[in-house]
């Protein structure tokens, strides 16, 4: 059921990849601005963070689900208005609904690993991830059906986002987690600042955050990078679905891989996946060298983001969980919200390549982090 939820919660969220900012090219008045929308996403994600897991922790998991995906309904209803009636600012205010949304599902993974014995936790987050590999093909798709399905363009693909919200709300009204045990509810809660200062606690966050920041900084580019090279949107959907495919793709295996050769492998493997990206994206502008590109960045991100969350799961206790959870999720979507808004700034402004170079110090950092808690162990 999570799984299927996070494929319908990843359409949607592939879908406003695709379309955002080239909807934002539309309708804004400034250019630069155009992924001002997809900042907006990753905004809404940021606010909502911290607060779902306090309230999840309060009303439980099912509750909190559903006032997530009745966020999204608003904010899809909001966006499909906003084109209807060219309105950059409505689009904003529709996806940051929509990115609240966003970040109440992104602990579709961590709710899995709360029904997960400790030996599995990594393979339950994984095969849930796995879920976002149906999204990867159904969002690039529906843009293509539907982008001039009715007018103005891109209308009826905002209208889509209601149908596959109201599909995970469907399934979520049958979802049951059990409660933390009391045994485990009457832990001690450490301070959050202790849990936090753990060395393996930084670098779960610090990777996670950074593999997503250069994820969506590359990826927020790429249909704005391959217009301005001249490629036509059916292509640049194309490698946005083969992108999506390979971020959740590996999930199937992630788990196991995680298991037998230990997490801070995976993790540095996954560092080295983004830099060889970064390689390919400056060896040239050609439609395969952006698709070879993509589908390296979502390998990397895949084994950066399941990784750090796997090895996040081990530095808490049941009755940390909720503010060591919501302080992951916040910093992940902080960083996001910088890179997305960044990332359509640059673009127009220095192109391709300059956005690959300002990756690799960031990932240079993350690699250099694992080493030193590998170190540290």
């Amino acid at each position: 059921m999570l799984a299927c939820c996070q494929a319908l919660l990843l359409t949607n969220g592939v879908t406003l990849i695709a379309i955002g900012a080239l909807a934002g090219y539309a309708l804004a008045a400034d250019k630069a601005l155009s992924t001002l929308p997809t900042t907006f996403y990753v905004i809404g994600a940021a606010l909502a963070a911290f607060p779902a897991s306090i309230y999840m922790k309060r009303v439980g998991r099912r509750a909190g689900f559903l006032t997530g995906g009745a966020l999204g309904l608003a904010g899809a209803a909001i966006a499909t208005y906003a084109v209807a009636t060219a309105s950059f600012a409505l689009l904003c205010a529709g996806h940051m609904l929509l990115g609240c949304w966003n970040g109440f599902g992104q602990y579709f993974r961590f709710a899995a690993a709360d029904t997960a014995p400790a030996d599995f936790k990594a393979k339950a987050i994984s095969f849930v991830m796995a879920g976002g590999l149906l999204g990867g093909v159904i969002g690039p798709e529906v843009t293509k059906l539907t982008i001039d399905l009715a007018a103005p363009t891109y209308l009826a693909t905002y209208a889509s986002l209601l149908v596959f919200t109201s599909a995970a709300m469907a399934i979520l009204s049958f979802l049951a987690i059990p409660p933390v045990t009391e045994s485990a509810s009457r832990e001690a809660a450490r301070p959050l600042s202790v849990v936090a200062s753990q060395p393996a606690f930084i670098v779960a966050v610090l990777v996670a955050a950074i593999g997503y920041a250069v994820m969506n900084f590359l990826m927020t580019a790429t249909p704005l990078a391959m217009r301005f090279c001249g490629h036509p949107y059916g292509a640049a959907a194309g490698v946005i679905t083969a992108h999506v495919i390979a971020m959740f793709a590996p999930s199937f295996v992630t788990g196991s891989l995680i298991s037998r050769f230990g997490v801070l492998q995976v993790m540095g493997a996954g560092v080295a996946i983004m830099l060889a990206c970064v390689a390919v994206a400056l060896s040239g502008q050609l439609v395969m060298s952006f698709w070879i590109a993509l589908v390296l960045l979502g390998v990397g991100w895949n084994f950066m983001y399941v990784g750090g969350s796997a090895l996040l799961t081990e530095q808490y206790r049941p009755s940390e969980k909720a503010k060591a959870q919501g302080l992951n999720e916040i910093t992940i979507f902080g960083v996001q919200a910088l890179s997305s808004f960044s990332s359509g700034v640059l673009v127009n402004a220095a192109g391709w390549d300059v956005l690959n170079y300002i990756a690799l110090p960031l990932l240079v950092t993350a690699g250099a982090s694992i080493a030193w808690v590998a170190r540290r162990r």
